[in-house]
């Protein structure tokens, strides 16, 4: 059953304009009137065009959101999301390895990531560490000055990279900055921190956290060769070859 109305309904009236009809310092007083009927020619005359988001034809106006972009934070492979795989060799043992990258900052010439290693110790047999890295340029030299790595264990490492045997009489003077935003070579320094996914694990029986890697990025063969360092370790030159994994989605993008 209808429910019966309360209200009386409004009576229709016609619609009403409003106009601004005086203007006094910031505030402006309106007064309304009957709204006649357009002329024909309001009726028929095109609207503006008013700038869209969705815009797509080619008349229309596009709206750039933001003029910021995003940072250009890649070295050839190097970049967030990027993947790594292949072999870390120790005497006559070698080992599955997978790396992931997580964040590269150029600006800050730092980047960061997992690296995944099977069959290294039995109590964990796929081990996944979270390392942080630092690329040789003009923020980080090819002098370590840390985790028990000298002048001579420096000298040892890098020049087992065949790239850099013109830098050798020179990485070490003062005023020397390898740049490396224009070089096919990238070189850097992986120092794992911690186990994944329990943080608080620094140290496991059969493989230490104590060292890291000398590494050396190829851009023209999208390959990383690396040499762990850890001075009680027997065998220093435990090498570590990695091939880039080819992705078929973009590592970052921006709207606009």
């Amino acid at each position: 059953m209808p429910i019966p109305a309360t209200i009386a309904p409004l009576p229709l009236t016609a619609p009403v304009e409003v106009k601004p009809v005086a203007v006094k310092g910031a505030i402006t007083e309106w007064s309304t009137s009957s709204l006649q009927t357009l002329p024909t020619t309001d009726r028929t005359r095109p609207k503006r065009k008013i700038p869209s988001l969705i815009s797509r034809t080619e008349n229309d106006v596009w709206v750039d959101i933001s003029d910021r972009r995003l940072p250009n934070d890649r070295l050839g492979g190097l970049y967030s999301g990027s993947q790594f795989e292949g072999v870390q060799t120790c005497g006559k043992n070698s080992y599955q390895v997978k790396v992931n990258i997580q964040h590269v900052n150029l600006k800050e010439s730092v980047l960061s990531g997992y690296l995944n290693i099977v069959g290294l110790t039995e109590d964990y047999p796929d081990l996944t560490t979270f390392f942080e890295g630092e690329i040789i340029g003009p923020k980080y030299s090819f002098l370590t000055r840390k985790w028990q790595a000298n002048h001579a264990v420096d000298v040892s490492h890098w020049q087992k990279f065949p790239s850099f045997q013109p830098f050798m009489n020179a990485f070490n003077q003062d005023g020397f900055t390898y740049d490396p935003s224009d070089q096919d070579f990238i070189y850097m320094r992986w120092k794992e921190r911690f186990l994944v996914p329990d943080h608080r694990v620094d140290n496991i029986d059969g493989a230490s956290f104590a060292g890291f890697y000398y590494i050396c990025y190829q851009r023209s063969t999208n390959t990383i060769n690396g040499f762990y360092y850890f001075r009680n370790h027997t065998d220093w030159y435990q090498k570590l070859c990695l091939e880039h994994v080819e992705q078929r989605s973009f590592a970052h993008f921006e709207f606009r």
